[in-house]
């Protein structure tokens, strides 16, 4: 009788994970795939800011070293309220997936270091955790709200930015994706248009509280290339796209480009009769609309 060979362990695995996927991917008729839950990632990603800090308890701590794991780069602070309220979730999400996974915690506005290590003692956290510099918090665009949490895959890549408390599912649906794992959710990509870093604002179209559908093409256009050439007064030192996307409730930028938006909506002076009156200048173009406040404002350092 001749006696079959088991397969090597890898590809006895490699063979279960591919049974799964397939599995999971049957469950779902195609009919049925544009009413499943959307995740997005970044279709052309930038490299995460690399860093070389001490964690609280004086390693060494950087981005390299977590390459071919997926990381999640929280930014928050203990008297933050969303923030401690998705700390359970986050502790339990490493010790899930603490071989493909690092959560890494950079604290911002912390004078009493001592304070912190209590909290973090306390709280039982399984991850690494770090007082942030102002550099890096400048590097990831300045920090407008707590938390706000990078998710970068195991290239080294940012591919999504979520700022406020969300659902700890979405956390773990995304790191599933990002690992290959199975997941029952429909993922898109999308171009950074200023979302992720703010130095990809030129290519929005659309701005926080400005309003433009009163423009055509070119007046749009026209009205988008002075949003990314001219500079805030309000003293952050972005563009105007740029403080609209990072500060929507700066009045100033607000208003600038508003004003902006009647400019270039005002009809070309055309050359008219001696004596006939001139064209009537065009009724304002509509206010924009009010933004929503961040979740956690805090004081982000000038650039």
């Amino acid at each position: 009788m001749n006696r079959l060979t088991p397969l090597p362990k890898s590809l006895r695995v490699g063979f279960a994970f591919a049974l799964l996927t397939a599995l999971s991917i049957s469950l779902f008729p195609a009919s049925s795939l544009s009413q499943l839950p959307v995740i997005r990632f970044v279709r052309d990603p930038d490299p995460a800011p690399e860093f070389k800090i001490k964690d609280l308890e004086g390693n060494d701590l950087n981005l390299v070293s977590t390459r071919g794991k997926v990381v999640l780069l929280n930014f928050w602070a203990i008297w933050c309220g969303p923030c401690r309220a998705e700390i359970p979730s986050l502790i339990a999400l490493q010790q899930r997936y603490k071989d493909q996974l690092q959560i890494i915690g950079l604290v911002v506005d912390q004078d009493d270091e001592q304070e912190l290590r209590r909290f973090v003692k306390e709280e039982g956290l399984n991850y690494p955790v770090a007082l942030a510099p102002g550099k890096i918090r400048l590097d990831y665009g300045g920090i407008a709200a707590l938390p706000t949490l990078f998710v970068i895959n195991s290239e080294g890549k940012v591919v999504q930015k979520h700022v406020g408390l969300f659902n700890p599912s979405l956390y773990e649906t995304e790191v599933r994706a990002l690992l290959g794992l199975p997941v029952a959710v429909k993922v898109e990509t999308f171009d950074d248009t200023g979302e992720i870093f703010l130095k990809h604002a030129d290519r929005a179209t659309m701005l926080p509280g400005v309003d433009t559908s009163g423009l055509n093409t070119d007046q749009r256009n026209a009205a988008l290339h002075k949003f990314n050439a001219e500079s805030c007064s309000c003293g952050c030192k972005f563009t105007l796209a740029q403080c609209r996307i990072y500060d929507p409730n700066c009045q100033m930028s607000k208003d600038r480009t508003a004003a902006i938006v009647k400019e270039v909506s005002s009809p070309q002076e055309k050359a008219s009769p001696e004596g006939a009156p001139g064209p009537q200048n065009p009724a304002p173009a509509p206010a924009p609309a009010e933004a929503s406040a961040p979740p956690a404002s805090i004081a982000s350092p000038k650039p």
